[in-house]
């Protein structure tokens, strides 16, 4: 595939905004995120005085992001069979409820750092529940055209909470104590609630059973491996995150041992990074329209890796600061570009389950990150880790020439189209009936061969994602001309969902393309395995 921009006509950074329900939902996000850095800096005040406080603060971080880490990839799962919209307001209001039972707690002297981190925790797994769920509403609030916007404006929320969100919290920690940032978070997810319920969500009604959760989470597993263009985005993904990572992990020690700096100078260099990040997510509307997706990623890679080399050589604040606002602008710049070409690539179907895999490996690459970084810095040195950092930015930069996004996946037409024919069945298999083998026969003149295999190949890609565990054609060597496809579905619940709900516009396209090179129409069977006789 070659490397395409993200969309063919220009977008303003703010159409998104002109869908009611996506405007609600980004400002009510956009406290809502406010609330989480505010707790945030609120839950580390109160371990400061604790004894063993390093260790207690690093774990505040830990508690959060854990079970995002661990919990995300079933999240995904549950946010694609169950109606996303309630369960989004079901997460936000248990983690409404868990905030304001740490206000509580603080407030009437009982938040130990076991009942802090423990809540935190809590609060964590709803983090979980939202982000591959949040993600995969974004395609029904605003045109497919719009997502790459759309995903910029997310990130300038999250960035410019990010910015302002510890700064506010300082002063209001200062004047009323954590209780007061504790009971403001509380609140800041009922705008999210109150939005979400005003949101009349088209109900989809099936016939179908709902899919088992282990098979969903295997249907959702066999779409990402067979998607190359998928995986490619999950590489650069990587490629990105890790190196990138280090500045983040490593800025504290900076601050103090490079530049002398105290908790003032510390937060003065998070703000340029946030700063960095709300102008790179402003501008990513302008820069997407001239550069693709791949040429992005470089430079972000450039800028990520240029500003951390500079802010490990030079001890000079106000340059310091000046790279962390570059390293800011190129933050924002991968992130949209990599979660909007993601979310381009999934049907509806499996979307959740698709971001989940991006979210762990965007969470996970962040936290395996740090640990790595830190861990090269305590027994080389800070200095040597960071630029070692920046190399491997450098490389990241480099590797598009050989590992491009092959951004022709985006511009699929995924509408979903039910255009099998029914299968012909003497009596209705029962819906955990199963495996199913499916075979098709057709008949390809031998000077299209080749032709037939090359478009044969696409459409079996296409099984696998929407639901063949396994997949392969075969030449009848008794028939003159005669190519047999089969491919085996767990159940025939399964191959149902195949049949109505999971195949797209795009698959049409596949099979029209490879039926040009063969001979009449082919033969169909469905297969379903018996039991042996015990």
């Amino acid at each position: 595939m070659s490397d395409v921009r993200i969309e063919a006509g220009p977008v303003s950074a703010w159409a998104p905004f002109a869908s009611k329900v996506y405007r609600a939902l980004w400002v009510a996000q956009l406290v809502s995120n406010l609330g989480t850095w505010m707790q945030t800096v609120g839950a580390q005040w109160l371990l400061v005085d604790q004894p063993h406080a390093a260790l207690l603060v690093s774990l505040v971080q830990t508690a959060t992001t854990l079970p995002v880490v661990l919990l995300v990839i079933p999240a995904g799962v549950l946010a694609d069979l169950i109606d996303r919209r309630r369960l989004l307001i079901g997460a936000q209001s248990a983690m409404a409820l868990i905030a304001l039972l740490l206000a509580v707690t603080t407030a009437v002297g009982h938040t130990t750092p076991a009942v802090l981190l423990a809540l935190l925790f809590a609060m964590g797994c709803g983090q979980a529940l939202t982000m591959p769920t949040w993600q995969a509403i974004q395609p029904e609030l605003v045109p497919r055209e719009q997502i790459p916007a759309a995903s910029a404006l997310n990130g300038l929320s999250v960035n410019g909470a990010r910015a302002i969100g510890p700064a506010i919290a300082g002063v209001l920690v200062s004047l009323a104590g954590p209780t007061f940032v504790f009971g403001f978070n509380a609140v800041s997810f009922i705008g999210i609630v109150v939005v979400l319920i005003w949101w009349r969500r088209p109900i989809r009604e099936s016939a179908l059973p709902l899919e088992r959760p282990l098979a969903a989470l295997q249907a959702g597993m066999r779409y990402v491996r067979s998607g190359p263009a998928i995986r490619r985005v999950l590489l650069r993904a990587v490629l990105f995150i890790i190196p990138a990572s280090a500045l983040w992990a490593l800025l504290p020690i900076v601050a103090r041992e490079r530049l002398g700096l105290g908790s003032s100078g510390y937060g003065l260099m998070l703000g340029a990074l946030g700063v960095g990040a709300v102008i790179g997510g402003l501008s990513f509307a302008a820069l997407r329209r001239r550069l693709t997706a791949t040429r992005m990623l470089t430079l972000s890679a450039v800028l990520f890796g240029v500003a951390t080399m500079v802010s490990t050589l030079v001890q000079q604040l106000p340059l310091v600061l000046i790279a962390l606002l570059i390293a800011g602008i190129g933050w924002p710049l991968a992130m949209s570009t990599l979660n909007s070409t993601m979310l381009l690539m999934f049907p509806a179907w499996v979307r959740a389950r698709g971001m989940s895999v991006y979210t762990l490996v965007f969470m996970g690459g962040q936290a395996i990150g740090s640990l790595l970084w830190g861990s090269i810095a305590g027994a080389m040195g800070v200095v040597f880790a960071l630029l070692l950092s920046a190399v491997l930015l450098a490389v990241c930069a480099v590797s598009t020439l050989w590992w491009p996004v092959n951004q022709d996946a985006t511009g699929f037409d995924l509408t979903p189209t039910a255009f099998w024919p029914e299968p012909y069945v003497l009596c209705e298999p029962d819906p955990a009936d199963g495996p199913v083998l499916i075979l098709q026969s057709y008949t390809v003149p031998d000077e299209l061969v080749d032709r037939f295999l090359t478009a044969m190949a696409r459409v079996g890609r296409s099984r696998q994602r929407t639901g063949a565990m396994e997949w392969r054609v075969y030449r009848d060597v008794g028939v003159a001309d005669r190519f047999v496809e089969a491919f085996v579905v767990r159940s025939w619940a399964e191959h149902m969902h195949q049949h109505q709900v999971r195949l797209t516009a795009q698959d049409q396209r596949n099979e029209q393309d490879m039926a040009q090179y063969t001979v009449g129409e082919p033969e169909i069977s469905h297969l379903i395995a018996v039991e042996e006789p015990k």
